[in-house]
């Protein structure tokens, strides 16, 4: 169970400035740049800026280790945004260094910059605030300010309406965390998150007001964080130069979470709000774990890779999990920005993988050799990770999420233990070396959990109800997969795979029904890039989201 929340002693006046550091150096640098006298001068003033958001952010870290947690009325320091602090301004670093030469001869890199350090701004006040008017606006901030980035090709209809579309959802959130600041102030009388959550914990039962709040801020969650069947945009995104690419995967689009875990003490004793989010996020996380394996193109393969990660991170918010929720949030970050950043080394690493031995055709009999392996490994993890002093018995919510860690083993370790031989062939090492890869895993998962439970605290237990749902769909989508692995000419494989390839269709229904209520705006040619698409009319931006991706 979720420890009751104290409201701390208040945030000196030098931690403030410390933790807002990174944001004003990103708004300066962002004002600066449209003044400066060259191109080169405008990178080198980005790069500078965003080494010292880095810097800024670790003395955060260390001033957290003095003072321990503090907050004042619109400002917090604590171990959840203090890492959220150096995780941005670390992938802030690396974007701005990839795209100075990503960018290079383009003639509009000021605006670029000046847009691309406001959204990082925003997202840095997201994350050290503690009031939520300023959570809120800053929020909605990075939403519009990422909109201009995003349409950074103008003249491109797809990047117009895939930008619009993304636009009517935002809003829609940001309508939600209005409803729910009302519902806060009616129910509550204060806007300040950690007395919010304090206040949540020292009652008896959770107020109708306090449920409609955290309901409509899960929904927000939902729609910013690309789920069902809202998740179009963020596949179709692509259009948008990879570094934003990378930043959208890497860094906002996680915000979902994030702000689910604020507010951690209050979803907990929501279970409607659990619910909706256990359901959501497990639906979207297979589904789109299914499309991903049927697309060509990386990036949008990484598109539905990133669809699939954030419901299975709400998942785990409404399971309780919170402290695997942030480490997934934090995991996915750093992997995702790594994964769109070296996407074009992709094409050299197929032409030296078609030099390596073809692999075995696989078999079931390949599947269960290596998945017992995988289950003994986790098995075995799991209960000496209970012995270690920092982590707690492991809950059946975590058993299911090692369960779903052993099972994404097995394509690798089969791999492993057939390779370019028959099954019969292997050996007792081999066997013994894939149980000791299957452990080794595990137990590093078990480990960061409980590394992770030292920064937030776990959430209470959930429904029977929503553990089993969790397990039998994961254990669906795991046969599926072989299914589709082992048997891949199969009538009803070859039947379901157009429909998995285009998502189920669910998009094409959303696009058109946006569309309808607030149709994009046309597109008024500001470059000659792609003279072809600048003469796409307004009208055929639904058939070219549909066609396009």
């Amino acid at each position: 169970m979720i420890a009751a929340v104290t409201v701390p002693t208040s945030l000196p006046w030098w931690q403030s400035i410390i933790v807002l550091v990174p944001s004003m150096l990103a708004f300066g640098c962002a004002i600066a740049s449209i003044r400066t006298r060259s191109i080169a001068a405008t990178w080198a003033l980005a790069k500078a800026a965003t080494l010292l958001m880095v810097t800024g952010a670790g003395f955060a870290v260390v001033a957290l280790l003095i003072t321990g947690y503090r907050a004042s009325d619109w400002l917090r320091i604590d171990a959840v945004g203090v890492a959220m602090l150096l995780l941005v301004s670390f992938i802030a670093w690396v974007i701005v260094r990839f795209s100075q030469s990503y960018l290079a001869g383009d003639p509009h890199e000021r605006a670029y910059v000046s847009r691309l350090l406001t959204t990082l701004g925003m997202v840095g006040l997201v994350v050290v605030t503690n009031h939520f008017v300023l959570l809120l606006a800053a929020w909605a901030a990075t939403s519009i300010a990422l909109h201009g980035l995003l349409t950074y090709y103008s003249d491109r209809p797809v990047a117009v309406g895939v930008a619009h579309k993304k636009f009517l959802l935002a809003r829609g959130a940001d309508l939600c965390m209005v409803g729910a600041a009302v519902a806060f102030v009616v129910t509550l009388d204060t806007l300040r998150i950690d007395r919010i959550v304090s206040e949540v914990s020292s009652r008896s039962a959770l107020p109708g007001g306090v449920r409609i709040a955290v309901m409509l801020i899960a929904i927000a969650a939902l729609l910013k964080s690309a789920q069902l069947p809202f998740h179009g945009w963020l596949i179709q995104v692509m259009e948008a130069p990879t570094p934003i690419s990378a930043l959208l995967h890497a860094g906002i689009v996680n915000l979902g979470g994030f702000v689910l875990l604020r507010f951690a003490g209050v979803v907990d004793r929501a279970i409607e709000t659990r619910t909706v989010l256990v359901i959501v996020g497990t639906i979207t996380a297979v589904v789109a774990a299914i499309v991903m394996t049927t697309r060509i193109s990386i990036k949008v393969s990484l598109a539905w890779s990133t669809c699939a990660q954030m419901g299975f991170m709400l998942m785990q918010c409404g399971l309780g999990l919170w402290e695997m929720a942030l480490l997934h949030l934090i995991a996915h970050s750093l992997y995702k920005a790594h994964a769109f950043l070296g996407a074009g080394g992709v094409v050299l690493q197929t032409q030296r993988r078609q030099l390596l031995p073809k692999y075995a055709p696989l078999r079931l009999t390949s599947i269960a050799s290596a998945l017992a392996p995988a289950i003994a490994g986790t098995l075995i993890a799991g209960f000496l990770a209970a012995w270690l002093p920092f982590i707690d018995r492991p809950t059946p919510a975590l058993w299911v999420l090692g369960g779903i860690v052993a099972v994404a083993l097995v394509p690798l370790l089969t791999h492993s233990l057939t390779g370019s031989r028959s099954p019969g062939s292997v050996g007792h090492d081999v066997r013994l070396k894939a149980i000791a890869s299957g452990f080794t895993v595990a137990f590093v998962y078990f480990s960061l959990h409980g590394l992770f439970a030292q920064l937030v605290d776990h959430g209470a237990t959930p429904p029977a109800f929503l553990v089993v749902g969790v397990a039998f769909a994961f254990v669906s989508l795991f046969t599926m997969q072989i299914m589709c692995m082992v048997f891949p000419m199969t009538t009803w494989i070859q039947r379901l795979y157009p429909w998995f390839y285009g998502g189920l269709f669910i998009d094409e229904a959303f696009t058109r029904f946006a569309f309808r209520l607030w149709p994009p705006p046309r597109i008024t040619p500001s470059r000659t890039l792609l003279p072809d698409r600048s003469a796409l009319p307004s009208a055929s931006f639904a058939t070219a989201l549909a066609s396009g991706c």
